[in-house]
């Protein structure tokens, strides 16, 4: 009767058989390979792709939507949806985190409904908006450090911290639109304040330093975010996903 000696001995000459018994249930590094994320035991699951997936629909929504009470919900709800699924990725149990969303998904549902019929103030509605699109960073910034633990530098934690760089673009924007609407002065020098896609698409200049000179604050405040956005976008791009990049090519290399 074989020993175990001859179980390793059979494991060591087939990688497939050694990575199914040798992993774990949760796979290799508390990952599983089908690219989702799972681990066993309830663990949190990576699901970055479709957090900025999200980010990437609301941004291309905001700028051509009309500026309207339902554009506005509909985009806070999109933004809600990438903060429930944010909260259900992260560190903490299982059972925390399915409260947390399922509270997250009835507030967000009654403050889309409030903000879609127009009883939401304009400026109370881009608090609202910034804490949202705030929240989802913060979600996201543990899951990613869990993640980089686990597993190092993958195309899930690639995909994550584009999706925190895309919120902090909108986060930015929702900024300019409460300013705009507690002022009561043009935001820009050109006339006005702008649509809702106006103060997207600025903000994405400013923090990607593109600066086509077709929008430009008006007052000390908008300049004061402009160079926060300006110096935050760039920090972030060098150091964050320049650091991430680097060393994800250099383990396909090495690999």
């Amino acid at each position: 009767m074989p020993g175990r000696g001859s179980g390793r001995s059979r494991a060591s000459r087939c990688p497939g058989l050694r990575n199914a018994v040798g992993a774990g249930p949760a796979g290799v590094g508390g990952e599983r390979a089908d690219g989702n994320g799972a681990d066993g035991g309830g663990g949190p699951q990576y699901r970055y792709f479709t957090v900025l997936i999200l980010m990437l629909l609301v941004v291309v929504f905001l700028i051509a939507a009309p500026t309207a009470g339902w554009s506005r919900a509909l985009a806070i709800g999109l933004e809600g949806v990438a903060l429930v699924v944010s909260v259900a990725t992260s560190r903490e149990r299982e059972s925390v985190r399915l409260r947390r969303a399922s509270l997250l998904a009835l507030g967000m549902l009654a403050a889309v409904c409030l903000i879609a019929v127009g009883d939401a103030p304009r400026g109370l509605t881009a608090v609202l908006a910034v804490l949202v699109t705030a929240g989802i960073p913060i979600a996201l910034v543990r899951g990613l450090l869990r993640l980089l633990g686990e597993r190092g530098v993958t195309i899930h934690a690639v995909a994550g911290s584009l999706a925190i760089y895309l919120s902090i673009g909108v986060i930015f924007a929702w900024l300019i639109g409460f300013v705009a609407a507690v002022s009561g002065t043009p935001y820009f020098t050109q006339g006005g304040s702008g649509t809702q896609g106006d103060k997207v698409y600025f903000s994405f200049t400013a923090l990607t330093t593109t600066g086509f000179g077709d929008f430009t604050p008006a007052m000390p405040v908008g300049h004061a975010l402009a160079v926060i956005e300006m110096l935050t976008g760039q920090l972030y791009l060098v150091t964050v996903i320049g650091l991430l990049i680097g060393n994800f090519a250099a383990q396909r290399g090495a690999g």
